[in-house]
């Protein structure tokens, strides 16, 4: 069955994500999982601080030794013991003694509180505290960061430099992610060479095999490049070889809405094809079909509509095989000039913003790679609004804000 009637864009994107499994896990070195999806909730298996510790260079003692102490009138202690990070005091500390210490040192048996060197006096063994202390100051107490069992990083979370600290610090070398989606970017075109200065006769450079592998790579996935002939059977080949070892495919050409689209009757051939075509501007001809039980998202050859079609409709798919949830985030800003649109469309219009206003290019159809370059942002207008007015706020998804 051919199709061409063209859905909402809403529900081409609902189509698309009822159909996307997350990755299998794997494990990795904590060292190497910055930037990755966690796979199961981290329980702590540590207390941190492991002990009590001081949180300053100092002296430890008992803080009712200072109650009442100041510059005028200070404390007189003995010096009993020093100790130094990664050491302990065998000392127990009684009325009139303290211990000096550095920060991260345990506390000795017996103190309660740590007085910050800049507040003492030190002559030999005699110590004078010229600052009042309650129990407890100074002291970083044992699981007061983390308790131990505690979860202290949720299963699909994106893993940041922060959260590598928490995880070293419950006990972990080795941690369990989802697996970066292995894509398969299959290229369509007779008419496409790569990059030369000398091209000739209806040659077309291959500029998406360079777009999409980026595309994808942005996406935390990993690539793998071909090129095919329009022609069937070398498709049909090529989709069955990709789909054998990788976890989802992206093609772009041969998607136009017309009767013998290449790409398009081969999915149709090989597997379930969901749609094809749907109601947005530019990026009209996406097609998307499940093959072997993997999704196949179908790009159109023209550059600017195939980078369009992957921020809107692939890019968050590709998170989602990795179990990362990360919709798109609009942004209000002020429209300088009318901006016309259809109704029953939803419209991606390449636009520069300089954070309160948003101007849209003169540039219109979906060949024009410059218009993306010279773009910092797309105008993003709705399909049940007929374009907006010169001066009033409009939805602004920002290329940055799509980044991972």
């Amino acid at each position: 069955m051919f199709l061409s009637e063209l859905i909402p864009l809403q529900q081409a994107l609902k189509i698309i994500t009822d159909t996307i499994k997350p990755t299998p896990l794997e494990k990795t070195t904590l060292e190497n999982a910055y930037k990755r999806v966690i796979g199961e909730d981290i329980f702590s298996q540590l207390d941190s601080p492991p002990f009590d510790r001081s949180a300053m260079d100092g002296y430890a003692l008992k803080a009712q030794d200072t109650f009442g102490s100041s510059q005028q009138n200070p404390a007189h202690l003995t010096v009993v013991d020093r100790i130094g990070a990664g050491h302990t005091s065998p000392a127990i500390i009684r009325n009139g003694e303290a211990v000096k210490i550095a920060t991260g040192a345990p506390i000795p048996q017996g103190a309660d509180a740590v007085v910050m060197e800049e507040y003492t006096q030190e002559q030999g063994d005699n110590l004078k505290v010229e600052s009042s202390l309650t129990p407890g100051e100074n002291i970083s107490f044992k699981g007061e960061d983390i308790k131990k069992e505690e979860v202290i990083i949720n299963k699909g979370r994106y893993l940041q430099p922060q959260d590598m600290a928490i995880i070293a610090s419950g006990g972990y070398k080795e941690v369990n992610v989802h697996q970066k989606p292995r894509v398969g970017v299959l290229i369509t075109g007779s008419e496409l060479v790569m990059p030369s200065p000398n091209i000739s006769g209806a040659e077309v450079i291959n500029s998406n095999h360079y777009t999409i592998k980026a595309l994808v790579e942005s996406s935390m996935a990993i690539p793998t490049l071909s090129h095919v002939e329009d022609h069937a059977e070398k498709v049909k080949n090529k989709f069955e070889s990709i789909l054998k070892s990788h976890d989802a495919l992206i093609t772009t050409g041969g998607t136009a809405i017309s009767k013998g689209d290449v790409v398009v009757e081969v999915s149709e051939e090989l597997g379930e094809l969901m749609f094809h075509g749907v109601a947005m501007r530019p990026g009209k001809p996406f097609a998307f079909a499940i093959v072997h039980d993997k999704p196949v998202f179908m790009l159109s050859g023209y550059p600017v509509a195939a980078m369009v079609q992957f921020d809107v409709l692939v890019r968050e798919n590709l998170l989602k095989l990795q179990n990362l949830h990360r919709p798109p985030v609009l942004t209000r800003k002020i429209a300088t000039r009318k901006i016309p649109s259809t109704l029953g469309r939803t419209d991606y219009i390449r636009a520069k913003t300089d954070g309160v206003n948003v101007t849209p290019l003169n540039i219109k159809g979906s060949t024009m790679i410059h218009s993306m370059v010279s773009s910092n942002c797309y105008i993003v207008i709705e399909e049940n609004l007929e374009g907006v007015a010169a001066g009033e706020n409009c939805d602004v998804l920002l290329y940055d804000s799509m980044l991972v």
